[in-house]
């Protein structure tokens, strides 16, 4: 395994975590939960999503974008 290999390798828990959020925020919406839930649920997957592009950038050797 090459390093790229064993970075992807090490970023895999943060985006089966990501992808968990996104099914739970898909389910919550089709079942018609709260609203309130779903945009909790929502911003849980998409915060997620953003770690997980922010870590393979950086896994690039890619600069860092700035953080808010």
């Amino acid at each position: 395994m090459n390093d790229l290999e064993g970075k992807i390798a090490a970023g895999e828990p943060l985006m089966q975590q990501a992808m968990g959020a996104l099914r739970r925020y898909h389910e919550a919406r089709d079942s018609h939960k709260p609203a309130e839930e779903v945009e909790r649920l929502r911003l849980e997957a998409e915060s997620l999503f953003e770690a997980v592009h922010e870590y393979q950038r950086r896994a690039l050797g890619r600069p860092a974008h700035p953080l808010h």
